[in-house]
């Protein structure tokens, strides 16, 4: 019973940061998945592709209803990812699940590195003011 609410605090967690930020969902299903329910690394993040959907479609929903979607780009971006995940599936069934994690980890640690840095540095200034 715990890992049920465990999992639907974890979708609702996800669904304010999608909604919030645009993101959430790997950085957050994938280590609750596998630290918080005890999944392996590639089901872990398996399962966290499949979970995304949902939010991803009502999000993009909600964002289409206020003009916000830009469809050419996302249209490129979506066909290229789905190209590139099924080279990343075949990757992550070569490796080891102590490598796939560590990557993980460091892909985890380079985002957030990248978000701190933009949020720290002074704002840039548009042309035109004082």
């Amino acid at each position: 019973m715990t890992s049920l609410v465990l999992v639907g605090l974890l979708g609702f967690g996800a669904g304010v940061l999608a909604g919030l930020f645009g993101v959430g969902g790997g950085i957050l299903f994938v280590p609750t998945l596998a630290l918080g329910l005890g999944l392996t690394q590639l089901h872990a993040e398996a399962t966290s592709l499949l979970a995304v959907i949902p939010t991803v479609v009502a999000g993009a929903i909600r964002q289409h209803q206020y003009g916000n979607v830009r469809w050419r780009p996302a249209v490129v971006v979506g066909a290229a990812s789905i190209i590139g995940v099924e080279g990343g599936v075949q990757l992550a069934e070569a490796l080891p699940e102590s490598l796939l994690r560590k990557l993980f980890a460091a892909v985890a640690l380079l985002v957030a590195a990248q978000v701190a840095w933009r949020a720290l540095r002074p704002p840039a200034r548009i042309r035109g003011t004082l």
